[in-house]
């Protein structure tokens, strides 16, 4: 194994390895609450947090981080009071988040233009020992999240109105939801990048879906899934020498359409085997259980 030999390859393998099981560790309550999209718009607004680092000459994980924390909370704000200019406020936050990150990073010293793209679209070469003790610290506290509050997560992510009869706090958890999310697309942007950080987040828990049914094992598949497109595609971007985020999304979603070609005839065998299990009678009784094993 070569690249093993390369610190830089090291740095770059271990925030691979985080960057695969907090994506998809947050990114599937995303999917259950039918925001899948949320960690692209904070990717948005997390650029203005890397110009502000480059201006400031701070770290621009941290303040993409700090500005990102921000950004979710006000998404998380317009969602519950913007009722119908809500997708306007929205709007105008991506693109204006987007807009201050360009703005930001021309008004920085020679070369953060260059630095800039790295963050984008993500580098191998860029992640430093002081990237990777940030990156640490923030997916410690998304693991501790996803998996400490995994219950209650669920039950607001499956049905909001429910999980408030039941005195579950629904809108601290959401808040905190979209706070996770923000940390995780800091996480992530020096290996995927900000503008292909929501994929990594959505498509290996819409691949592990294919072929799971319980939420606990499609966690687990999704996670899984995350890790082996993260390192493969890192270590593919090394001996290839092409982008490691482009790389990393392209795998990704090759293996979501193979679990999504494997799951068809799965899911027909399963309703074989239902209807077979039955004893003989109505074709309609027997039809009903048949479809729900299918997944219908």
């Amino acid at each position: 194994m070569e690249f093993l030999d390369y610190a830089f390859m090291q740095r770059a393998l271990v925030s691979a390895v985080l960057v695969g099981i907090t994506a998809p560790a947050i990114g599937i309550y995303l999917v259950q609450r039918r925001q899948a999209l949320m960690g692209d718009g904070i990717g948005h607004v997390a650029m203005t947090g890397v110009g502000l680092g480059f201006l400031l000459d701070a770290s621009p994980v941290w303040m993409a981080t700090l500005v990102s924390v921000v950004g979710s909370v006000l998404m998380e704000l317009i969602r519950w009071y913007g009722r119908t200019r809500g997708e306007i406020a929205l709007a105008m936050l991506f693109y204006g988040g987007m807009a201050g990150g360009v703005m930001f990073v021309n008004l920085a010293p020679d070369g953060s233009n260059a630095n800039l793209t790295s963050y984008l679209f993500g580098s191998l070469s860029t992640v430093s020992a002081s990237d990777v003790t940030a990156i640490s610290v923030l997916a410690a506290f998304v693991i501790v999240v996803s998996l400490g509050l995994r219950r209650q997560l669920f039950a607001v992510s499956q049905d909001e109105e429910f999980a408030r009869v039941t005195g579950v706090p629904v809108r601290a958890l959401n808040l905190l939801t979209a706070v996770t999310a923000a940390v995780t697309v800091t996480v992530a942007m020096r290996v995927v990048g900000l503008i292909l950080v929501s994929a990594l987040m959505v498509v290996p828990v819409a691949a592990a879906q294919q072929l799971t049914r319980s939420f606990a094992t499609t966690y687990a598949v999704a996670v899984a899934l995350g890790i082996t497109a993260s390192v493969g595609g890192t270590v593919t971007s090394f001996y290839q020498d092409i982008p490691p985020g482009a790389t990393i999304v392209l795998l990704t979603i090759a293996v979501f359409l193979a679990l999504t070609a494997l799951a068809a005839p799965l899911a027909r065998r399963r309703a074989r085997a239902a209807a077979a299990a039955l004893p003989a009678g109505d074709p309609v009784e027997c039809a009903i259980p048949a479809a729900r094993a299918a997944g219908g």
